[in-house]
């Protein structure tokens, strides 16, 4: 008999389903007085009402059936009578798939009660199970969805970027060395360095950053495309929003200016928000109230102004306002919060905005999302286009409420000269991305593009305040558990 899963119960089909026979399979979320199961199976929130007549099965089966089994259970869909649940299931045969050890299940997640997020981190393998990260995670799928479709539609090619590289896009330094060389004992060079000509690729290289860098190459002959892949920092962070793995989505495209991409990040961020906002709405109703509930245990000032459904419409609703670095700076430093010496980090031209002051334009200032352009040169990657007061560039970064900058991009400095003067002033070799650089060198157009965190964005859309819980696996300093 073909297995249905319990969201189409639950949902319209399943009022076509009354009073026919189904078979239904999921975890046990509870089993009370040996007569009501709430079955779950991943598919949506909510479970399904299992009712069992217990003198029509065996008391040793029944036993069996404990929260966390594993169960098919085959009955009669009728419309309920009691509250809370639309249909219920007449059980008819139960199929015991998975036991669960009662006294494993109370050491963990499995526990009915609630966990902090801490202790759930540490049983990864268990949490998917919860509501919590059932939501956050069903959520997650949708937001990598709403991105392929965005960009698909609008005809971009999606490229797959290598993740070992031997370029830091950045900058940064902080990266991940991939080598096949015996850690004791590698080959060394005469003055005792390690020759990487022995090595698996004959060069140092590592694990990317970024596939932007690439990702232009393939605009300036594809028009537009985007990647959507993993990259890692050696960061030794451990702070909330930062992780050693994450993934990046980068649309790169030619002949756009900076306006341009201002207006297809802001269609973009717009469009995901409005897609989780028409396609979640029980997980996101779920963890709006679960942040609600949250928010009540804070001291007032500490707390949300908005909630989460609120923030998402807040995006979805309102205009970015966009305005200059520097007059952003001049709005801060003439703000009262500023001269009533509210912020804890000064504020000064040159300065890399803090969150605080990100979230004060949006939040206390404009009331709306901010996109800021021109920062200093200084501040600013390499390959971003250099203005003509030689002191700006031409990036741009995109601020939300309650988490600030979402997205950072620029226009591409497209001309040979200049790019090659930048790369020797931020102390790269030319030479070592002669392939970059030959693309300024056969019919250069001005491009443009952006990076949007993956897990940056799935925080902003369910609320989670650490990126650790939106991400299945999180690897961070000294852990690279599962």
């Amino acid at each position: 008999m073909k297995r249905w899963k319990i969201a189409e119960v639950l949902g319209k089909e399943g009022q076509q389903l009354v009073n026919t026979s189904v078979t239904v399979k999921g975890w046990v979320r509870a089993f009370r007085s040996n007569r009501f199961i709430q079955l779950n199976d991943g598919s949506c929130m909510a479970t399904l009402q299992a009712v069992v007549d217990f003198e029509k099965f065996d008391e040793l089966v029944l036993k069996r059936i404990t929260t966390a089994s594993a169960l098919s259970i085959t009955g009669t869909l009728v419309e309920s009578i009691g509250t809370g649940q639309s249909v219920e299931l007449q059980v008819e045969t139960i199929e015991i798939l998975g036991d669960a050890n009662p006294d494993d299940v109370q050491k963990t997640v499995m526990q009915p009660k609630r966990h902090s997020l801490e202790f759930l981190r540490e049983q990864a393998h268990l949490r998917f199970r919860t509501n919590t990260f059932g939501a956050v995670f069903r959520i997650r799928h949708n937001v990598a969805f709403a991105i392929h479709t965005f960009f698909n539609d609008r005809g971009f090619f999606y490229l797959h970027t290598p993740i070992i590289t031997g370029s830091d896009a950045e900058g940064a330094g902080e990266m991940f060395r991939v080598t096949n060389l015996d850690a004791k004992n590698p080959p060394l060079n005469e003055d005792g360095s390690v020759n990487f000509k022995e090595d698996f690729f004959g060069k140092p290289v590592n694990l990317t950053v970024s596939g932007q860098l690439e990702a232009e190459l393939a605009a300036l002959a594809l028009g537009q495309v985007y990647t959507f892949g993993p990259t890692f920092r050696a960061e030794n962070s451990n702070t909330s929003r930062h992780l050693a793995e994450f993934w990046m989505i980068e649309p790169e495209v030619a002949f756009n200016d900076l306006k341009d991409n201002m207006d297809l990040t802001e269609d973009f961020l717009k469009y995901i928000c409005s897609y989780i906002l028409q396609n979640c709405a029980e997980d996101l109703k779920f963890l709006n109230d679960r942040e609600a509930q949250e928010q009540t245990q804070k001291p007032q000032n500490e707390r949300n102004e908005l909630s989460l459904i609120e923030r998402l419409e807040f995006v979805t609703n309102n205009s970015f306002k966009r305005l200059t670095y520097t007059e952003a700076i001049d709005v801060l430093i003439n703000s009262n919060h500023y001269k009533k010496k509210k912020f804890k980090y000064d504020v000064s031209w040159g300065i890399d905005l803090q969150s605080e002051h990100e979230r004060y334009l949006v939040e206390k200032e404009f009331k709306c999302p901010v996109i800021l352009t021109d920062y200093p040169a200084q501040i600013k990657a390499f390959y971003m286009r250099l203005n003509d007061d030689n002191k700006t560039v031409a990036a741009m970064d995109v601020l939300f409420p309650g988490i600030g900058e979402i997205v950072g991009g620029s226009q591409r400095e497209e001309r040979y000269e200049i790019l090659h003067r930048k790369c020797e002033e931020f102390g790269i070799h030319p030479e070592e991305l002669s392939w970059y650089m030959d693309t300024r060198k056969f019919g250069t157009v001005p491009h443009a593009g952006f990076g949007l965190g993956f897990e940056r964005m799935v925080m902003f859309v369910t609320g989670m305040s650490n990126i650790r819980d939106v991400i299945p696996f999180p690897r961070t300093p000294q852990n690279a558990e599962f």
